[in-house]
């Protein structure tokens, strides 16, 4: 069965390079954090953009990091990210305090398909790609869409979102592999669950996934199978955030050509129409 093909989203507002200065700081244990800068033009993004960030006095680092972008507050010109430091870029702006200063260039990338009033959107989120969701889920319900959050780790360790995510009033449901936190196994298992009800019901919902590239694949194949909407945030390696470098290029099959073509994640993308997704092991279709 094919999947409905995804409207795509239109260009976002040209990205903003700026020193903004880190408001506030909040360590989730471990290597996990939020961070809220000031940033007025990254302040205005739409769920599933990011901003290359890096610490102003960027010592041995020559390249910003992608993060995506967890919450807004155009307001007061600010976003949040959250972020986990998992190597020498992502700790530098792990370790920067608040009145601290760092480049930010953003927001980049095209979004999520902004949601229609009364459609049901089905998120999965695994580790820290949970993190648009948040953003996510507050668009929905401006929207007066219906939507629910599945939520997976490893362990309850890769879960530290979730007092902040129930705070917001998000519906969460939880799956770790080793059974720490929530259900036992995998994400897609209580996804497949709902999925049955809902179609079963005459509803199709949408799917929107953000995570380990498996976890993607295997929720892209579960809406082939049920030919409902889906798309997928990607996270290759980026270096510049513009194109230029094409170091984040994915194979994407567009309607009407013969073959797949490289495409820069962090223009095109990241989120894509899963349809169009090559993955490396294997085709989505």
């Amino acid at each position: 069965m094919t999947s409905p093909a995804v409207a795509p989203v239109a260009s976002p507002a040209s990205p903003v390079d700026a020193v903004s200065q880190l408001v506030a700081r909040r360590e989730l244990g471990g290597p996990f954090a939020l961070l809220t800068f000031e940033h007025e033009t990254v302040a205005g993004a739409t769920p599933g953009q990011f901003a290359m960030v890096q610490p102003e006095a960027g010592g041995d680092l020559l390249l910003r990091r992608p993060f995506s972008i967890m919450d807004t507050d155009p307001r007061t010109g600010r976003f949040t990210i959250f972020l986990k430091a998992i190597g020498p870029g992502s700790r530098a702006v792990f370790d920067l305090r608040v009145g601290q200063r760092a480049r930010v260039l953003g927001p980049l990338g095209r979004g999520f398909t902004p949601p229609r009033a009364g459609e049901l959107v089905l998120l999965v989120g695994g580790g820290y790609g949970v993190a648009p969701f948040a953003l996510m889920s507050r668009a929905l319900r401006e929207s007066r869409a219906s939507f629910h959050l599945f939520y997976g780790g490893r362990s309850a360790a890769e879960l530290p979102l979730v007092e902040e995510l129930e705070s917001r009033g998000i519906p969460v449901t939880l799956s770790t592999d080793d059974g720490s936190r929530g259900a036992r196994g995998r994400v897609t298992a209580p996804l497949l669950e709902v999925l049955d009800r809902e179609t079963l019901g005459g509803r199709a919902p949408r799917l929107c996934a953000c995570g380990p590239e498996a976890m993607m694949h295997a929720v892209a194949k579960i809406a082939a199978e049920r030919g409902i909407a889906c798309e997928v945030s990607l996270d290759p390696w980026m270096g510049c955030g513009l194109g230029t470098c094409l170091g984040c290029v994915v194979k994407i099959q567009d309607p009407g050509e013969a073959k797949p073509k490289n495409r820069p994640a962090c223009t095109d993308g990241p989120v894509f129409d899963a349809t169009r997704v090559v993955w490396p092991h294997g085709e989505t279709r």
